[in-house]
């Protein structure tokens, strides 16, 4: 499978190329370039001092770190964030403090991770009547049980 480059625009010149922590991981990491305080029950939007052109045909997902959430109770509030491929403006994460302590985001900080996807680009047709399902139909909110 041929992987597209995902070419990355330095705004600010502290801002760090996201990278993986690891080879083969999905996530890109997302670094603060700017220090923010996050009260409890706060939110803010982190400056990351990039831009970057997704290809045609993907989208970034802006996802939570799982460490930052299970330790401090901070998250992506739009999780997952969603980059179009025709963006060009600045990576900012949303983040929220649902712990009950203060946190404090330095720069140089990971904050978040972006994960590049592959997207189906259907056109949506009106139509009085939906093909049938796989059996679900209409169950929604727990109906497939506990």
């Amino acid at each position: 499978m041929d992987t597209p480059g995902l070419p990355v625009r330095r705004l600010h010149p502290a801002a760090a190329l996201p990278a993986r922590a690891h080879p083969g991981d999905a996530g890109l990491d997302l670094v603060a370039v700017e220090g923010v305080e996050l009260p409890p029950g706060g939110r803010a939007a982190v400056p990351t001092g990039l831009a970057i052109a997704i290809p045609p045909g993907h989208a970034g997902l802006v996802v939570p770190r799982s460490g930052l959430a299970r330790r401090h109770g901070v998250t992506v509030a739009n999780a997952p964030g969603l980059i179009d491929s025709g963006y060009r403006g600045e990576l900012q994460v949303l983040l929220v403090n649902l712990g009950d302590a203060p946190h404090a985001v330095a720069p140089g900080d990971r904050v978040a991770q972006l994960v590049i996807v592959p997207v189906a680009l259907p056109a949506p047709a009106e139509t009085d009547e939906l093909p049938p399902s796989d059996g679900r139909g209409e169950g929604g909110f727990g109906s497939s049980g506990r």
